[in-house]
């Protein structure tokens, strides 16, 4: 079955707005997203869902608008950037194509005090939020993962615990709701695996309510650290890379490697609403990988990776995550590499499908920095399984056809082969306290004389 594969063109940066206006603009379902923000037990906002243009391009445009108590400068250049005199870009370099009737035209002066009385929100309170929501499992569970991702990067900026910060900008309405529509939409689209190879950011400096801080600003850069995000600096003085958006990518990547060869199946284009010399565009692509549509059914790949700063125990752990995802053999041999070093060749079989999450876990368990892969084609017989009574109960066989004209194998049957499932033979094992050669014939010549 083929799997839906998103990719998330980072070039011009990535928000929370930004990444629901894609999504959207991708198909997902506005008015499953209308009722899903409806559910949430918070109020002081609005949504609004239009078209823009950027850069002369046509883009879908989420917007949370908030009430008077709830405003903040999040889209306010001069808010952010004014404190910077040489500072390009100001409310005058605002666009007229780019149609926001919900400028904020608040009636005292943009200055450096920020007074509306913001509800600061920790993880318990977003919690029950979230909870407390009419949205589905799967949904809670990555809009919870966002948020963890963000208090922790959160947490360690300003040397606290994930339960102990509030948090700030994040815990404010309109992030909240951006995560939670990011999440709704995700599912709505039934997404398994989002590519993103990397986030392009700026430089320079912007105002928050901690004050002045550097671009990438704290938040971003321990995300960007803890989950291994790549990171390309454009060198512009400019915030293409909000935390609640490093948060979403590191939340729900699967992989930082496009296919060699895919086609595109539909784009959404989601618009920003900061004003840089980039256009704050987020491109996301719904694509398929023309390699693994070209594989026969009986199709397989190779992993391998040579590491030789990892213990046994290590690589049993990497040995049950990978089959429990799918694969469909794991084993690792000792080799010797340059310099007569010692190691280990990890290899892992399995469908073209799963390659992305046996990377995912590979690079995740080992201190690997490449894999190799490779495309195999196979010859294999036909099986099948089925049960057989036996003495002491019932035991699962696979069954293989041999081609053409055999002479009878150990199971009495001329072009079949028959081998006792291993789960079965050591549960009758352990049940009637025999040995496991005993059982495992008793289990053929069960299949023989029933056959």
């Amino acid at each position: 079955m083929n799997k839906k594969q998103l990719y998330l063109e980072c070039n011009t940066g990535i928000s929370g707005d930004m990444t629901v206006a894609a999504l959207l603009d991708l198909g997902a379902d506005v008015q499953a997203l209308r009722a899903a923000l409806a559910s949430l037990p918070i109020g002081g906002f609005t949504i609004r869902i239009s078209r823009v243009k950027k850069s002369g391009l046509d883009a879908c445009d989420f917007s949370v608008l908030l009430d008077q108590e709830h405003e903040n400068h999040d889209h306010d250049m001069e808010y952010l950037h004014g404190h910077d005199q040489e500072h390009p870009h100001s409310h005058e370099a605002d666009h007229p194509e780019h149609d926001h009737d919900h400028e904020h035209n608040h009636e005292h002066p943009h200055g450096h005090e920020h007074t509306h009385p913001h509800e600061h929100r920790g993880m318990r309170e977003v919690r029950e939020i979230i909870g407390n929501s009419a949205i589905s499992d799967k949904a809670k569970k990555t809009a919870l993962r966002i948020f963890e991702i963000l208090g922790e990067a959160e947490a360690k900026a300003h040397g606290e615990t994930l339960e102990s910060v509030h948090f700030h900008e994040v815990g404010a309405v309109d992030s909240i709701v951006d995560i939670v529509a990011a999440a709704v939409c995700l599912d709505n689209l039934g997404i398994d695996e989002v590519i993103v190879p990397f986030l392009c950011e700026g430089g320079g400096t912007i105002r928050c309510a901690h004050g002045i801080l550097p671009v990438p600003v704290p938040a971003v850069t321990n995300i960007v650290a803890a989950h291994g995000l790549k990171l390309r600096l454009t060198g512009e003085a400019a915030e293409y890379v909000t935390p609640t958006g490093a948060a979403i990518v590191a939340a729900v990547q699967t992989s930082d490697r496009l296919p060699e060869e895919f086609t595109v199946e539909r784009v959404g284009l989601g618009a920003g609403k900061r004003e840089y010399q980039r256009p704050g565009l987020l491109r996301a692509m719904l694509i398929r990988d023309t390699a693994r549509d070209s594989l026969s059914d009986e199709g397989i790949w190779k992993l391998e990776s040579n590491i030789d700063d990892a213990d046994g125990e290590n690589f049993g752990y990497v040995m049950e995550r990978l089959l429990k995802a799918g694969a469909r053999d794991v084993f690792y041999v000792p080799v010797y590499m340059k310099k007569n070093r010692p190691a280990y060749m990890l290899s892992v079989l399995c469908r073209a499908e799963d390659v992305p999450v046996m990377e995912h876990i590979i690079f995740r368990e080992t201190t690997t920095i490449g894999i190799r892969r490779n495309r195999m084609e196979r010859t294999v017989l036909d099986r099948r399984i089925e049960a057989v009574q036996t003495p002491l109960g019932e035991a699962m066989v696979k069954l293989c056809d041999l081609p053409g004209t055999q002479p009878a194998d150990a199971s009495g049957k001329p072009g079949i082969r028959c081998y006792p499932e291993y789960e079965s033979v050591v549960r009758l094992c352990r049940e009637h306290d025999k040995p496991y050669r005993e059982v495992y014939n008793m289990v053929c010549r069960a299949y023989r004389e029933q056959n």
